[in-house]
């Protein structure tokens, strides 16, 4: 009897002790995650600008549409936050925002590529979901320059 209440107060300890390097490798997990979809948004954008025209008529512009993945599940840490957000030093950017239990926001900046292109956030910022997918269109438009225009669809 002694040697199960033995065992289980070593295991009890022993993952106690681990606990602060699971939600360390969970938080890099995630930020890795995020920035991974930070990429793909950047090359979605950089695809529209680079074989596209802007136009002035939105319905007649080049579009796509970018499903974004927030990280979830065991090996993710939980997310408060996750917006498309406008930077406070480039107004014509944007960056993917995430915040982790409570801590300090973070942004991956996401560019346009090769082709310089200002980019749009309709209804700024664009909240998505922080435990699932959400989708965005991308619209190239000319708003008195090249500008990609980015909405939240559903």
């Amino acid at each position: 009897m002694i040697r199960v209440v033995l065992t289980v107060l070593v295991a009890v300890a022993l993952l106690a002790a681990s606990m602060p390097a699971v939600e360390t490798a969970r938080t890099a997990t995630t930020a890795e995650r995020i920035g991974t979809e930070a990429d793909r948004l950047e090359r979605a954008l950089g695809d529209v600008v680079a074989g596209s025209t802007p136009v002035s008529d939105p319905a007649t512009a080049a579009r796509t549409t970018v499903l974004v993945r927030a990280p979830s599940g065991f090996a993710a840490a939980d997310l408060d936050r996750v917006a498309l957000v406008e930077p406070a030093d480039r107004p014509d950017g944007v960056a993917l925002a995430y915040r982790v239990d409570g801590g300090p926001e973070r942004a991956f900046r996401i560019g346009t590529g090769p082709v310089p292109a200002a980019v749009h956030l309709v209804d700024a910022p664009i909240e998505l979901r922080p435990g699932g997918t959400s989708r965005v269109r991308l619209r190239y438009v000319d708003d008195d320059g090249p500008t990609v225009r980015v909405d939240r669809i559903g």
